[in-house]
């Protein structure tokens, strides 16, 4: 796709991106030949292209961006409600280059520094180790119970909403062990009937989030207290307060309210 040079510009500064204001206070990614942002001499330049079609520029300042009438720093997270899916997309996957190479500057094995072959690719010149981008796969499960849904409050989550059983892959596992695990472990509860739902890349920093429904089986709810807060079933008629929309535990649950919808 020809774009007369121009490409589009994300820009970090730790956890937040740049955006470019206009009149009626929308944002956007910055889309120019370049931008008017100084590049930080030893900050790397990702150069990559974006669903096969759009040519992306990422970079990280070293400090934080001063007043400026026509760009501002947002948080990635808060990003997603204001920019179009597959810029989101496309910012998610510079934060993640940009962590990525931050944290591989040095081989593991030897500690010489690394040469980087390409946008995923990085050397050691000495032992010849290869570095690729970690991906961080962790499964999220709905179980339902009747016309009821399990819902839980974990210690780390930053306000008082409720979301979906979900935990790391560990090594050796299946994605539906893992599931089955996590489940036992969090709540005690055995399930059955566990069936894909869908996944979504999850850039904090470097997580691939996998989606699965499950059918309640057996047992008692006994909550692991160093995980959560509290557990229980819900019903469409007395949901406590939702994970936010950006999160494929949200995706689930309102295709769960969806479907009790349908059967009224």
């Amino acid at each position: 796709m020809n774009y007369q040079g121009k490409r589009w510009w994300f820009i970090f500064f730790q956890n937040s991106i740049l955006v470019q204001k206009n009149k009626e206070g929308l944002v956007s990614i910055p889309f120019a030949p370049e931008v008017d942002i100084p590049k930080p001499k030893d900050s790397q330049i990702h150069e990559y292209t974006f669903h096969a079609k759009y040519a992306c520029t990422a970079f990280e300042l070293k400090e934080p961006l001063n007043q400026h009438s026509e760009y501002e720093l947002i948080s990635l997270r808060e990003s997603f409600y204001h920019l179009p899916l597959w810029m989101y997309q496309a910012a998610g996957v510079a934060q993640q280059l940009i962590f990525w190479d931050k944290n591989t500057r040095y081989c593991p094995a030897c500690g010489t520094p690394t040469k980087r072959k390409t946008l995923i690719m990085k050397k050691c010149p000495h032992c010849g180790k290869e570095q690729y981008p970690p991906i961080q796969t962790a499964i999220i499960v709905l179980i339902q119970r009747g016309d009821e849904i399990l819902l839980a409050h974990a210690h780390n989550f930053k306000s008082e909403f409720y979301g979906l059983i979900a935990g790391f892959v560990e090594v050796g596992e299946t994605l539906e062990e893992t599931v089955k695990r996590e489940v036992k472990e969090e709540t005690g509860l055995d399930i059955k009937n566990i069936n894909y739902f869908g996944n979504q890349p999850w850039p904090y920093p470097s997580g691939l989030m996998v989606g699965f429904t499950a059918e309640y089986e057996s047992g008692e709810i006994c909550i692991q207290k160093e995980e959560l807060r509290n557990a229980a079933f819900f019903n469409i008629k007395n949901l406590p307060t939702l994970p936010q929309k950006l999160s494929i535990a949200r995706r689930m649950i309102d295709w769960w309210i969806d479907q009790q919808h349908k059967k009224e």
